[in-house]
């Protein structure tokens, strides 16, 4: 669909669209979710061919009235911020059944409901995808060599490239650009100012449309900062309550759970879960989730900090970075069939990023702010691994060195380190 004659805004073209074409071939209906302004309607109207936004006052007096009407129209019929009338989950279920045609429906979301019983499950007729914010690919111009992930869990090699590395500035900028698809080419005071009122939304309004949540937009605020404080990093919610405690005195560890659990249910958290294989030895894994907010520049944005502060901080440039090279990572291994999660043990061994894919092939990514840290990623990547029982679960498909500003080369012992920039789906 023409999405310039019905949002007036021509569609720049993401990582998803691969996987939505091939969900739609073997699915009755596929549902879209992530967080608000990530872009979701845009990509669903470039593969739909009818469509409905549930946020349209006409189509809310259609619902009210006649709500099975709404699912009437070419498909795939997009069914936009479905979550505002769950009770078309049930319909669109039951047009699915009735039908053998493929790729009926597209649903989007930019919050979960709660699952009742009312809900019937989805299995067998709904597929998810998770849309994320732009990765650099999706929003920087394009990189004079860039190389695919995928390619690389194939085995390529990539040609090594010393004049690829970019300099600081350039990783301070994409780490500041934001991968929301309206603010990716502000300049950086309009896009810090919609970004500081993204998060004031989320506290205001967003979160309450959920649940009755009994603080005020000042303590999700800080929340979503004491979180960006962390990001990457593994943060127990005791840690995350000490911090909000200096606007809410009362509040306790399980209020400050819920409320993360509601922010996830809203996307605008995301959780790196770990990864669990068999070891060698007798240390044991660690089993904390690291929480990364959706998009980097959003993080960088509740902690108030820009171009100027990030050159001077290098601290929290680096996790700003981590967190952009894994939120990039998720973008590239959903387009495999894969996921990305973290490994650490308790003897201190730990791997920034693990890609599992579905076919049990897996990767190990450690993340360097500055280029001549590669050595240095590529030896903990293999003190980590030999801690692991290859034996069970096999060697790394790819053990991979992402850096802010270093070269691409396949080092002496075979791991690829190359730049977030020059880094592909």
């Amino acid at each position: 669909m023409d999405t310039v004659k019905v949002l007036g805004r021509r569609y720049r073209p993401r990582v998803v669209d691969g996987p939505l074409q091939r969900a739609l071939a073997i699915s009755g209906a596929v549902v879209i979710e992530g967080a608000r302004a990530t872009g979701k309607t845009m990509t669903a109207l470039n593969a739909a061919s009818s469509y409905a936004l549930l946020d349209d006052p006409e189509t809310r007096q259609i619902l009210d009235v006649a709500p099975r009407s709404v699912l009437e129209g070419g498909a795939p019929r997009l069914l936009d911020e479905w979550q505002l009338s769950p009770e078309l989950w049930n319909l669109v279920r039951r047009a699915v059944d009735a039908s053998p045609e493929r790729g009926r429906f597209i649903l989007t979301g930019s919050a979960l409901p709660a699952d009742d019983i009312t809900r019937h499950t989805g299995a067998g007729r709904f597929l998810r995808l998770r849309q994320r914010t732009m990765s650099w690919w999706e929003k920087l111009p394009p990189a004079s060599t860039s190389l695919s992930l995928g390619d690389l869990f194939e085995g390529a090699t990539p040609t090594p490239n010393l004049d690829a590395a970019p300099d600081l500035d350039d990783v301070v900028d994409g780490v500041l650009r934001p991968g929301f698809p309206a603010l990716v080419d502000l300049d950086p005071d309009q896009s810090a100012t919609s970004l500081r009122a993204y998060l004031d939304e989320v506290g205001r309004a967003d979160i309450q449309r959920l649940a009755d949540v009994r603080h005020g937009p000042d303590v999700i605020r800080r929340l979503i900062v004491a979180i960006a404080r962390s990001v990457a990093s593994e943060v127990a919610f005791t840690t995350l309550t000490a911090d909000v405690r200096a606007v809410a005195p009362s509040i306790n560890a399980e209020t400050i759970s819920t409320y993360v659990g509601l922010l996830e249910r809203m996307f605008v958290v995301e959780a790196q879960q770990p990864w669990s294989p068999a070891l060698r030895s007798r240390a044991r894994l660690r089993t904390a989730a690291k929480l990364h907010l959706v998009d980097p520049a959003l993080a960088a944005a509740a902690l108030g900090a820009g171009a100027r502060q990030l050159r001077g901080d290098l601290t929290t440039l680096g996790l700003l970075f981590e967190s952009a090279v894994v939120h990039d990572l998720a973008v590239y291994a959903s387009a495999l069939g894969g996921e990305v999660r973290h490994y650490r043990d308790s003897n201190g061994k730990e791997i920034d990023a693990i890609i599992t894919l579905p076919d049990g092939r897996w990767a190990a990514v450690e993340v360097k702010l500055g280029g001549p840290q590669m050595s240095a990623g590529a030896r903990s990547l293999r003190d980590a691994v030999a801690q692991i029982d290859t034996d069970v679960v096999g060697e790394p498909a790819l053990r991979l060195v992402v850096t802010g500003t270093g070269p691409i080369l396949t080092l002496d012992d075979g791991t690829v380190t190359l730049p977030l920039r020059a880094l592909a789906p």
